[in-house]
This record gives C-alpha cells, structure tokens and sequence, in this order.
C-alpha cells in the first residue's frame, strides 16, 4: 500500500523471464494489439457505412467487434507498460475495474451469439415472419441486453468480492482475471453461489441456446433444397466457429482458477496470453473471410487502397494487380471515356 497516497497496489506475479525477454513480449504483443484493434475497428467501419450491412446479423457481428475493441484497449496497454516496467503493479481500484470488464465483455459476447443464433433461425426458418420480428427496436433491445445484463450481473459479483480485507497483494496472473477473488482472508460462501449462478446464466443457458437452434435450423433445412442447406451452413458455420473458439477459452479460464496450483509459471503465462490473445484476432478473421458480404467489402476497400480504384471498375472483380498496366493509366481510367486496351494483360484474383 501506498502511504502517501492512500491506495493499494498489487503486484502481479505472472510475469517469466522480464529481464531476458521484455523487449521480444512488448514487441510481439504490441503487433497483435495493433492487428487486433485495426482488423476489428475495419469490421465495424465496413458495417456502419454500407446500407446492406445494416442488418440485425452483422450488427451483432458489429458489436461483438466493438467488445474486442473495448476489451484490448482495458487489457492491451498495462500489459504493453508492464513488460518496459520494472515493477510490474497495479491500484487495486485499477485491477477490479480491469476484473469487470474482462468477464463483462465475456458474458456479453456469449449473449451476442445467442443473439445471431435466434436471428438465424428466424431468417432461415420463418423467412416471412422476420421483417416483423427482427425489427429496428428489437435489435435495439438485445444490444441492450447482451450489454447491460452481463454487466450488472458482474457488478454484483465485485459488490460481494468485498476486497476490503485482503491478506496477499501478490496476484498469481498477468491482468486481472478470477486470481482477484484470492486476494481476500476469508473466502466468500455467497461470492461462490453468486459465481456459479452467473456462470450458467452467461454462458452455459447461452451456449445450450445457441446449440440447440443451430440444430434446429440444420434439421429443418435438411428436407429443403440444396441451396437453403447452403446458405444455412455459410451463414452459421461462421458463428459456430466463434462459440467453440471462446468456449475454448472459457474453458481454460476455469480449468485455470481451479487448477492453478498444479501448473508452472511459464503455462500460465503462455494460457494468459492466450486467452487475451485468440478471441479478439480469431473473430474479425473468421468474419471477413468466411461472411461474403463482409468479405466483398474488404476486397472493394483493399483494392481501392492500394490501386485507387474500386474493385468494381476494375473489370467488376476482385483484382489485386492488372500486369503491365501502368499506374497513371489505372488512375485515369475511371474518368476515361475509353478504358485501357486488357486484352494482352491479366489479372490476378483473389
């Protein structure tokens, strides 16, 4: 504690090999941050100024970007400071606000799945009814939901925390995670059934939803078409993708608090980098790949980047380079009367 000051400090004890490999880990994490907040802040920007993604889908697939954003940004930076600090601490104010927004933002996106699960279900197996249920105010609802709900269930949790006698200030992690609740003498009986009660409200009910109604929708779709099993498997295969990527990780973040005593330093350091690390990078990946229309869009803006104009100029594809075509030939051309003579050059596809 800080006697000037008058706030606690923690130590955070989960730190390998500073002296030897701070400079290789801020490196490494400083361009996973900066891949992260660049490929989920582009999602998000994709799906905000195009009129065709403003469907309750990819608003949801929107806001789970934007949870990656927020959850980076709380986590990303101490850990960047750490690793060129000497002492690696934090206020005790500091790691409880980190501790709820990490399982905040993790009970959220539970949510927000169960959500894109039920949108599924009604585009794919009530087409005619989903205008009239998926409208602009009931999107606005389960946003609010997915968002408040977590929260305040997590709030209370850090209101029966107590964290008011604490008899280590040494924490077994590198952030703030379920190593806070250690901190206190005596062990909390309504703390433990309150956290368990969370749990299967934020997660398992979620991932049992989200289950349930994609197998639901692949039963249904079964005696359809082939092209309804098609767009059924495209539209939710991206999603199920997601779901079992985190529930991986909450896995590990479990078997972590309850077995943390029978792993060494060096695996819970490598299991914490992964849990920060994985979710926020997999999702927008797994979005804009396998999501043709968010996948459009990024080809539409990569070529207009790096050639200066749209995809769809450009011989209506997505073509990365015209060989032999020079640059102020490709600059006039979307002005030009006449375009350019292609018939000796290729194109590249992507």
């Amino acid at each position: 504690m800080d006697v000037k000051s008058n706030v606690t400090y923690l130590i955070l004890g989960g730190f390998v090999d500073m002296n030897k490999y701070r400079y290789v880990y801020f490196f490494i994490l400083f361009m996973v941050y900066v891949l992260i907040m660049c490929c989920n802040s582009i999602i998000v920007y994709l799906i905000l100024i195009h009129k065709n993604l403003h469907e309750p889908m990819y608003v949801f697939i929107a806001a789970l970007s934007f949870n990656s954003v927020l959850f980076s940004t709380v986590i990303y930076p101490k850990l960047l400071t750490d690793f060129l600090s000497e002492k690696q601490i934090i206020s005790l104010p500091a790691c409880i606000f980190q501790h709820f927004i990490y399982y905040s933002l993790a009970a959220s996106d539970f949510l927000l799945l169960a959500a894109m699960a039920f949108d599924r279900y009604v585009s794919i197996c009530k087409p005619l009814q989903y205008p009239t249920i998926m409208r602009k105010s009931t999107v606005t609802i389960l946003l609010l939901l997915c968002w408040l709900f977590p929260a305040a269930q997590v709030a209370g949790a850090v209101v029966l925390g107590g964290f008011k006698k604490l008899c280590t200030f040494v924490l077994t992690g590198i952030f703030c995670n379920h190593a806070v609740l250690k901190l206190n003498c005596v062990p909390s009986a309504e703390r433990a059934i309150y956290g368990v009660f969370v749990s299967i409200n934020s997660t398992v009910i979620p991932v049992l939803f989200v289950l349930f109604t994609y197998a639901k929708i692949f039963m249904i779709t079964s005696k359809r078409g082939r092209e309804v099993r098609k767009k059924a498997a495209e539209t939710c295969l991206p999603h199920l993708m997601v779901l079992f990527s985190f529930s991986c990780l909450v896995t590990y973040d479990v078997v972590m608090a309850r077995l943390e005593t029978n792993f060494s330093k060096t695996v819970r350091l490598v299991m914490s980098l992964q849990m920060v690390l994985y979710n926020p990078l997999f999702n927008p990946i797994i979005y804009g790949l396998k999501m043709k229309e968010i996948s459009k869009h990024l080809k539409n803006l990569f070529c207009h980047i790096t050639l200066r104009a749209p995809c769809e100029t450009i011989q209506r594809c997505s073509c990365l380079l015209i060989l032999n075509l020079t640059v102020p030939e490709l600059i006039r051309w979307p002005s030009s009367d006449s375009p350019p003579d292609l018939s000796s050059r290729f194109c590249l596809f992507i």
